[in-house]
């Protein structure tokens, strides 16, 4: 880590002719791009580091090709010779996602969304001249061939492990109808691919866009269909309507033509449907498969985006087998299986999450049932070892970085959350009162702590309950002098 630091530092330095005052790594994404922040006098700078030199040379060519339009992306300042690193803009810290989790579904957020997608209209139909298609990092163009891969991916990862019957030649037969129907579209341009509220950057009232390296050439549908229906938003079905009318407003401007509407809505219904089950096959891949916590309490809200969609529109071609299995997959049953029980204001089940030094010993269970749960988390490396986080603890975003991106600590609380869930499901059939959780480590500060806080999380989100959190050695916590 120091290595790339140092070659962060050197780059700037080079490009700048004084060095940074600090660099600060980032928490990562999905990824394995890895971000840091370069801090000079009163201003910030981002530095990626990224392996991946192919995606790397993508995401510059098409940064600079729409920065030379002046549409809404960081300017890129400086690459290494051997483009692992470059240098960019710091388009601010906040998404619309940010925004709209804090303020809620406000005025200010639908105006941030008519920017958002004003400026998206520009990118796809401005950005898309004389664009070098050749640097698509996967097809240069998203057909049929791909779009029968995303049906696929929903297929293999996640209808087929609810082992519904179903006629395997008929849907296959309805995947083609609809791969074919939706890759035959009026309006061709750049397409973002993953263009989501996430990826939308907030500084100063104006938008920014980023992580478009996985752009091709594609229907103007797609990417609106993926922001306004993106199942962590939430947006209202009257904001979706309008903001729909809003964006085909602005291509209409830019294109100086009139589009043919209704045409337009039903294949932009069709990019809807094929995102919907594009994200269940994501849920079901990192959830069903990867046993990812996180991505199996989002399914239900996915299943739900998808009854909603299935009662109230139309893709405007006919595919029968694909409508009954969707009609089954999005029934109050499906749902209802993946959706966990909830604790309300009457539930008796009280959870007490400690962390605990092993030199301490384990906390007493005083609870008139008795038992639970002790983890020992000496197995995952220490970062308590390492001066810079010596004096921190699990509470603190330097240390939970270290621990999530340089350890196996997830891969050790979903498993953790897995063995939990199944007592914590269990105790809220029988109406227990109590479930006691214990985390040790070695010194009592960093990795218990942080199992105690991102598992008490875990079931405040999934389960709605109550949960107490006691660190049991903070008192002893090695603090600075």
């Amino acid at each position: 880590m120091n290595f790339i630091i140092e070659n962060i530092q050197q780059l700037f330095t080079n490009w700048n002719g004084k060095p940074a005052d600090t660099i600060e790594k980032l928490q990562q994404s999905g990824s394995d791009r890895i971000y840091y922040r370069i801090f000079f006098n009163d201003q910030t700078f981002i530095a990626t580091y990224n392996l991946n030199i192919r995606e790397n040379k993508t995401f510059i060519a098409f940064t600079r090709h729409f920065k030379a339009m002046q549409l809404p992306v960081p300017a890129i300042f400086c690459v290494n010779n051997d483009y692992t690193i470059y240098i960019q803009e710091d388009v601010g810290t906040e998404s619309l996602l940010n925004k709209l989790e804090a303020e809620g579904q406000t005025e200010n957020i639908f105006n941030l969304y008519k920017k958002s997608l004003q400026n998206l209209a520009a990118i796809q139909i401005k950005g898309n001249t004389e664009l070098n298609y050749s640097l698509c990092l996967t097809a240069q163009e998203f057909g049929k061939e791909t779009i029968l891969s995303d049906l696929l991916y929903f297929k293999y990862y996640f209808l087929d492990t609810l082992k519904l019957p179903y006629d395997k030649q008929a849907l296959l037969k309805d995947f083609d109808a609809l791969s074919t129907y939706l890759s035959f579209c009026e309006h061709k341009y750049f397409m973002f691919r993953d263009f989501q509220s996430r990826n939308i950057m907030i500084k100063n009232n104006s938008v920014s866009f980023i992580d478009f390296q996985g752009g091709m050439k594609g229907a103007l549908q797609y990417d609106v269909a993926s922001l306004l229906w993106q199942a962590k938003a939430a947006l209202s079905n009257e904001w979706k309507e309008k903001l729909l009318l809003y964006y085909i407003d602005e291509a209409e401007k830019l294109l100086q033509q009139k589009i043919e509407r209704s045409t337009f809505i039903n294949q932009y219904n069709g990019y809807v449907l094929l995102r919907l089950l594009q994200v269940l096959g994501a849920y079901g891949f990192r959830g069903l498969f990867e046993r990812k916590a996180h991505f199996l309490t989002s399914i239900p809200l996915g299943l739900l985006n998808l009854k909603y969609f299935l009662e109230n529109k139309k893709v405007g071609i006919s595919t029968p087998e694909f409508d009954r299995v969707l009609k089954t997959i999005a029934s109050a049953e499906t749902i209802e299986k993946f959706t966990p029980p909830q604790a309300n204001e009457h539930t008796p089940l009280r959870v007490t999450i400690n962390s605990f030094s092993y030199k301490k010993g384990i906390p007493e269970d005083t609870s008139e049932n008795g038992g639970g749960f002790v983890f020992d988390m000496r197995g995952i490396l220490n970062p308590g070892r390492q001066e810079v986080y010596k004096y921190l603890s699990g509470k603190d975003k330097p240390v939970q970085d270290f621990l999530e991106q340089n350890t196996k600590m997830p891969v050790f609380l979903n498993s953790v959350w897995d063995l939990i869930d199944t007592n914590v499901e269990n105790y809220l059939e029988r109406n227990f009162e109590n479930l006691v959780i214990n985390f040790g480590c070695t010194g009592g500060q960093h990795r218990s702590v942080y199992a105690a806080e991102q598992t008490a999380r875990h079931l405040r989100n999934k389960y709605n309950l109550k949960v107490g959190i006691h660190h049991t050695n903070e008192n002893n916590w090695i603090k600075a002098e």
